[in-house]
């Protein structure tokens, strides 16, 4: 006899989110329903009908994980709509920027999953491993966009400034020093994570893989005519999952895609591992091919160098589209711009792409390892939520779509 167990909400992402499995009298999951129940924020109707430099100031809040490929990404999609190419040293910068944060955002990680793979011996060694790690890659994005945090020196055309090349032999000394260690670090949680004894096969799912870059992004290899969005209740067979999803479900070619680092590894990097332990791994060798990219760029930047085009802001309503490879994937921002103010505005994050493969993720293991498939692929569900419109008494449907407020 099938039980459901629900847990919710879910702990260690950010924003909110429920797990419901059906378990048979094994304990087995026979199938998993993972989705956000994070309440609406409607950033993207906030930056309609306002100046085109709103909006990167704005969406960069959607998420206080990962902040700057929300900014990268809509600066680029405006950049896009108003047809800009931005000069050489600025896609440098904002490239370094993107590097720094993703090997930030990996360390943390590590922190959230070090109660379930690190032993006690080792606790407090991978501790301050990502400590230091973060505190010397921070100041790298504090230096090159303004604040670590909400880059304010990202801008519509390329950076508000260049660093100094006081400032650039700095953070490349910096970062040279820091190499060794991030190396050892890598090294200590891949190894942690192959000893954890994980089940095989556990996280394992057969979607296909999506992504633009190696790295930062490439929005050419983003096709928006290939690109669909359904509802919640056309994907959870479970209706009262379906009500209380907050988030669309994205397709590409027809189907959920995986995106993250793995799917990165696995389009430029030829790494067919799938799983739970593919995507510790495919993560922790990505900090080392992010720090990697640092210290090329700033071996090789002109500091001297322009960062700022010239542009005229009226627009022409062209539909502009900004694709960044966050640390958890591919996050796409669109805009479109005329007279001057910005017409539409619309986010397709990491997390609604990653969201639905997780279900199919948790069949066939005992429900205890369920949470481990949803650490795999580090959701930020803040990012991807949107809502839709129900009666008040019965809460029924009443609009069978998502409305961005």
């Amino acid at each position: 006899m099938s039980e459901k167990i629900v847990i919710s909400p879910t702990s260690r992402q950010e924003g909110h989110a429920e797990l419901v499995m059906e378990v048979d009298d094994e304990g087995i999951v026979t199938k998993g329903r993972y989705f956000s129940i994070t309440p609406v924020r409607g950033l993207e109707k906030m930056v309609t009908g306002k100046a085109p430099e709103t909006a990167p100031v704005m969406v960069q809040r959607i998420c206080g994980v990962c902040p700057i490929p929300h900014t990268l990404a809509s600066v680029e999609a405006m950049d896009d709509s108003l047809g800009i190419e931005i000069p050489k040293a600025a896609r440098q910068l904002r490239e370094l920027t993107l590097a720094a944060h993703t090997i930030n955002s990996h360390a943390i990680h590590h922190f959230l999953i070090a109660p379930d793979v690190v032993p006690e011996n080792l606790f407090t060694t991978a501790v301050e491993s990502v400590s230091e790690i973060r505190k010397t890659v921070q100041y790298v994005v504090d230096m090159v966009a303004g604040e670590g945090i909400h880059p304010s020196d990202v801008r519509i055309g390329g950076m508000a400034s260049n660093i100094t090349e006081v400032a650039r032999k700095r953070l490349y000394a910096k970062l040279k020093q820091l190499k060794p260690k991030l190396d050892a670090h890598v090294e200590l949680i891949i190894g942690l994570v192959a000893d954890k004894g994980f089940p095989e096969g556990l996280g394992v799912t057969n979607a296909p893989t999506l992504a633009t870059d190696v790295l930062y992004g490439n929005r050419d290899n983003f096709d928006l005519d290939r690109f669909t969005e359904i509802m919640p209740e056309s994907w959870y067979d479970d209706p009262e999952v379906a009500k209380r999803a907050c988030s669309t479900i994205p397709l590409y070619n027809g189907r959920n895609v995986e995106v993250g680092p793995r799917a990165r590894a696995a389009t430029y990097g030829g790494f067919n591992e799938r799983g739970v332990v593919a995507q510790h791994v495919a993560r922790a060798l990505e900090m080392k091919s992010a720090l990697s990219k640092c210290i090329d760029i700033l071996g090789e930047l002109d500091t001297s160098a322009p960062v700022m085009a010239d542009f005229d802001v009226t627009g022409t309503n062209k539909l502009g589209v900004g694709a960044i490879e966050g640390p958890r994937g591919m996050d796409v921002h669109m805009a479109q711009v005329a007279d001057g103010k910005t017409q539409f505005y619309s986010c397709l994050v990491p997390t609604t792409w990653n969201i639905p493969t997780m279900g199919p993720a948790t069949e066939g293991f005992h429900h205890e390892f369920g949470p481990h498939v949803i650490r795999a692929y580090d959701p930020c569900l803040s990012c991807a939520t949107h809502m839709i419109v129900v009666d008040d008494e019965d809460r029924s449907i009443l609009k069978d779509e998502m409305v961005r407020i």
